[in-house]
């Protein structure tokens, strides 16, 4: 993706977010790990974001998932931190810990060491929910160092939703 690559097009990018749920009257949740609250840090630099930011949990480790967002020990163990399965359950968790309509959860490897071939540095896992139940989830491989990996995970994050908004 190319959008979303410096700080102005990451806030273009967020306002218009921000519009479509205002336009809506809805609410956003964030379930961030590799980005560490970078999504919810771009929301919230917009004034008068709290009448469509709900909250953003910041869950880095495995027991953060599980204990913030409710994502179980065996959906980790079965499919590992960086996977749809567990993006899927962070969105969910996100939404069901929330007052949110919306959900987005990002889980990844931003390197610049704990990849491996099956799962390279630069692999980052999306998910977005409704609270009326629908979730996608889709994964994505991202070049770059760690720096340039979260970044366009954020953009990537925020530019799903943005669609799903339009839908």
């Amino acid at each position: 993706m190319a959008a979303g690559l410096n700080p102005a097009e990451l806030e273009a990018l967020a306002r218009q977010v921000g519009e479509a749920l205002r336009q809506r009257h809805e609410m956003l949740a964030t379930a961030e790990s590799c980005t560490g609250g970078w999504v919810a840090q771009c929301l919230t630099a917009i004034a008068g974001s709290s009448a469509w930011f709900e909250r953003g949990f910041v869950t880095y480790s495995n027991q953060a998932k599980m204990d913030m967002l409710g994502v179980l020990g065996g959906v980790l163990e079965e499919h590992g931190a960086v996977s749809e399965a567990t993006a899927r359950a962070m969105a969910q968790g996100a939404v069901a810990h929330s007052r949110a309509q919306w959900s987005l959860a990002i889980t990844g490897i931003a390197g610049p060491g704990g990849g491996s071939v099956a799962k390279p540095v630069g692999t980052v896992c999306f998910a977005w929910a409704r609270r009326d139940g629908g979730c996608l989830a889709t994964t994505r491989h991202f070049g770059g160092d760690r720096d340039a990996v979260r970044r366009q995970a954020v953009a990537f994050a925020l530019g799903g939703l943005l669609e799903q908004l339009h839908a």
